[in-house]
């Protein structure tokens, strides 16, 4: 023990060293496994933008340090959990099912902020002995399916802890309490123009291919005051439960999530022979929701659920199929058969699930190729919905958008609108390949970057009045967010969950994202900031290989965020609309891509096969492959898909 000798003098005072806080990040918290991190990160969300306090933020990170020092008795030697306020995982002997690692490993190891080491000492005056350590990477092989029983949904695993002590705005309960026939009422009321009969067809519609969807939207207006939902793009397999309030507080624990797996995903099993298999949510991200499904799946059908994540560069996955049959494996090494797969895969998913198999999966993957998940064909679904619905009253409102695009050709696009547009891969999502461009040098950055796909799509840019793209349709801009005490307006949009089954749509749920900067008047006010920084809403990042998520510009409906929109009730119905109208040109996309098989009534010398009387369904239809690659004419997709 050291013995500390009495100070006498001033003089002997040892000279003060200066402290100096960690520094922190956006990417601060990227190596805590899910729920964990993404309840981190909701702990910060409150503040209006992402530069919250240094001092909040050390208290954030230290409550989610986890003390790894048992056997040592040297308290000063690590950080202590001193706020036990912030949640992490509910039961720590289940975090490992929950999180988006097969054990908490890493989580008792995260003492690392911003990828540098906090200082190990409790005094600010030490000095760390050690060099900083490296970030943990998620484990990306080797991964075992696990069961997910009846009983295992707790609220506090799928909603952010934000989510849960929220109380949804009375306008959003009531939006979703109208049903079909009201809406069909509302809309047709302030739309005369509308043939309600053909919008009544629309509303009843059920979807073959793409059941359960996600549009995003923006609430723009013209320099006349027309004020109007677009719809930006529409993705299969969406995100959002963990963002929902609950529509009530009684009874109605699993909110959006007993939606969809009740509404859709139980009627599509119907059909399923249970001699085929099990039950199976397969995801690549979001082990919050994935998670939640499992569970509400395993309470709703009285079955154990697999659950198995399935990622594109692991070489040992846990997930195989064999003659259009998904198997899972355990960690016993053993191989399980699964006669009907929720998929959550949404990376690609067209080079890991077949377009035709045995297995039932919510939703096909055609629908992701369709456009669920490809923005390319999704304008053209687009197109060819607008046709027939001409002198309805009815249409798609989206940008303008030109397609196929390759990359000497974008420069002359980016002229014709007036020097502003957005150039998007037409196959990455969660914000990733989106580029907007407002000036020379984002569009010189954009074309030095390399880029796997041949072809792009370049839409009108969406921006402030002055700075908008100038299109046929004239200039579109943000209504944005109610000015805050600064004057400042941001850019937002809304996302809009729908699923559908044999009684047509619904609504399941809804939230809104800001952009990390506010909207500018003119783009020389301030020229540091980036015209992404101003238009960028999407909450997903990924950074060295790893989703985080910037849950602090996450805009709940409740009664304290739904306010700063300036949205009321008939702007949800449109955006409901235009929601339901984008989901049934994918699906009718679909079937044009999904040809009659010629040779299912051949004989098996013949090129004709034994048809399994378990799944009728199976190859009764097959993909076109000479239709989408005549519509989707990009060699480096084509080569992507499994045949």
């Amino acid at each position: 023990m050291e013995v500390v000798q009495p100070v006498t003098r001033l003089d002997q005072l040892p000279a003060p060293v200066p402290y100096m806080p960690p520094r922190l990040s956006s990417d601060s918290f990227l190596q805590l496994p899910d729920p964990a991190q993404e309840q981190l990160s909701a702990a910060i969300e409150g503040t209006e933008n992402a530069s919250t306090s240094t001092t909040d933020l050390i208290r954030a990170a230290k409550a989610a340090a986890i003390n790894n020092n048992n056997n040592n008795n040297n308290n000063n030697n690590h950080l202590q959990l001193s706020d036990p306020s912030i949640p992490l995982s509910p039961r720590s002997e289940d975090a490992s099912m929950w999180s988006d690692t097969d054990s908490t490993e890493n989580l008792t190891n995260a003492s690392t902020i911003d990828g540098a080491a906090l200082k190990e000492s409790g005094s600010p005056t030490s000095k760390p002995t050690d060099p900083p350590a490296e970030k943990p990477k998620k484990k990306r092989t080797g991964l075992s399916a696990r069961t997910v029983q009846t009983g295992d949904f707790e609220a506090e695993r799928h909603f952010y802890p934000r989510v849960l002590n929220a109380n949804i705005h009375p306008l959003v309960a009531s939006f979703f309490s109208l049903g079909n026939e009201r809406i069909l009422a509302r809309y047709t009321h302030l739309n005369p123009q509308v043939n309600l009969d053909v919008l009544k067809d629309l509303l009843a519609y059920k979807p073959k291919y793409f059941q359960w969807a996600g549009a995003d939207l923006f609430n723009v207006t013209t320099a006349a005051g027309q004020r109007q939902m677009i719809i930006v793009e529409t993705n299969s397999c969406p995100s959002g439960q963990k963002s929902m309030p609950l529509l009530s507080e009684i009874g109605d624990e699993h909110g959006g999530y007993s939606l969809v797996i009740d509404a859709t995903f139980k009627e599509m099993i119907m059909k399923s022979d249970k001699t085929m298999g099990d039950l199976a949510v397969i995801c690549d991200k979001n082990m919050m929701e994935a998670s939640g499904y499992a569970a509400v799946m395993a309470e709703s059908t009285h079955e154990n659920v697999w659950l198995a994540e399935y990622y594109v560069e692991d070489p040992d996955p846990p997930v195989k199929w064999e003659d259009g049959v998904m198997f899972v494996r355990d960690a016993e090494k053993e191989w399980h058969p699964i006669r009907a797969c929720f998929r959550y895969v949404t990376q690609k998913p067209w080079n890991r699930f077949p377009i035709n198999a045995k297995t039932i999966v919510l939703n096909s993957i055609v629908s992701c190729l369709a456009g669920g998940r490809n923005k390319m064909m999704a304008a053209r679904a687009y197109d060819f919905l607008n046709a027939e619905l001409v002198g309805t009253g009815l249409g798609i409102k989206i940008p303008e958008t030109i397609r196929n695009v390759t990359m000497n050709e974008i420069p002359l696009w980016l002229d014709s609108m007036g020097g502003h547009a957005v150039i998007k891969v037409p196959y990455s999502n969660a914000g990733q390949g989106v580029y907007t461009i407002t000036n020379k040098e984002e569009l010189r950055e954009f074309m030095e970057k390399d880029h796997y796909y041949d072809k792009f799509i370049v839409q009108s840019l969406v921006g402030n009045a002055s700075w908008s793209s100038i299109t046929r349709a004239g200039k579109f801009y943000h209504v944005g967010t109610m000015p805050n005490k600064k004057n400042h307006t941001f850019v937002s949009d809304l996302r809009m969950m729908v699923t559908a089954n044999e009684g047509g749509f619904r609504p399941v749920a809804c939230y809104a994202r800001k952009a990390r900067k506010p909207l500018l008047r003119h783009l020389s006010d301030d020229p540091s900031i980036t015209s992404w920084e101003m238009l960028g809403t999407n909450l997903s990042v990924k950074i060295d290989d790893e989703w985080t998520t910037e849950a602090q510009r996450l805009l709940l409906m409740d009664r304290k965020d739904f306010n700063q929109l300036g949205i009321g009730i008939d702007d949800l119905i449109d955006a409901y609309i235009q929601t339901v109208l984008s989901v049934i040109a994918i699906d009718k996309m679909c079937k044009r891509l999904m040809k009659d098989n010629e040779k299912l009534d051949l004989p098996t010398g013949q090129g004709g096969g034994v048809k399994d009387e378990r799944c009728p369904w199976f190859d009764e239809k097959v993909f076109d492959f000479e239709l989408f690659a005549a519509l989707n004419p990009d060699k480096a997709l084509l080569s992507e898909i499994i045949h």
